[in-house]
């Protein structure tokens, strides 16, 4: 079989992959854009400080102490277990960044307000990364394999990252045009459930499309690889 036989969108490609390379895909991804933990440790503040606004009767700094010791602890129980720091540390910046401007403001709503310019900043750098043709979670995928921007070069590869980012600008975007507005209305009991709904649910779901859309051809380029090294060795 040759090389320039392997069609990336035949269904039989699938029949070559072992559970281990599956997994490995999976892990992949899941580095690239987060997992369970990451998860957690970003929402649990948001939601505890929502929580405590609402049932002190809107006690604003009572409620942004919250977040803080909230995000302070994970932060401990991280560095007690020598885990890993990046997305906790990323995380408690963000609770501070977001109690200085609501407590700065004196306007619960304004906790929202960091990651609501967050969602705009990512959402833009995505749509902007596809129009030049470099997609974000091309470039991701690239680091974390060690490919680097080889996977320009495959036309079908490129399609696919750009397809995988679309995704995401739905995410970053689809959260802007339901919080905003809130947001604007100064709602902040129904931001916090927004924030939860369309955090940890809405990014699960990104991330399997994700999955989806690019299982076929990272395995159609492991199969590319297999038969260029059967070809090398013999």
């Amino acid at each position: 079989m040759k090389e320039d036989d392997v069609d990336p969108a035949q269904e039989p490609l699938f029949e070559h992959e072992t559970v281990e390379d599956v997994e490995a895909e999976k892990a992949l991804l899941t580095r690239a854009i987060g997992g369970w933990r990451g998860l957690f440790d970003s929402g649990a503040p948001a939601a505890l400080f929502v929580v405590t606004y609402l049932v002190t009767g809107n006690d604003l700094t009572l409620s942004l102490w919250i977040a803080i010791g909230v995000a302070a602890v994970v932060l401990i129980i991280r560095l007690l277990r020598r885990e890993s720091l990046q997305q906790v540390i990323a995380g408690f910046v963000g609770v501070g960044v977001s109690a200085f401007v609501a407590s700065r403001t004196g306007r619960a709503e304004d906790f929202f307000l960091p990651g609501l310019l967050t969602n705009i900043a990512y959402g833009c750098a995505f749509v902007l990364s596809i129009a030049l043709r470099w997609p974000l979670i091309g470039i991701v995928i690239g680091v974390l394999t060690g490919e680097g921007k080889s996977w320009r070069r495959v036309p079908h590869l490129r399609r696919a990252y750009a397809a995988a980012s679309w995704i995401w600008v739905g995410v970053f975007f689809g959260r802007l045009v339901v919080q905003v507005p809130l947001y604007l209305a100064g709602a902040v009991g129904a931001l916090g459930v927004t924030r939860v709904v369309m955090g940890w649910p809405l990014f699960l779901a990104a991330a399997y499309f994700t999955y989806r859309v690019l299982k076929p051809v990272l395995s159609a380029e492991r199969m590319k690889r297999d038969l260029r090294d059967g070809d090398h060795v013999d």
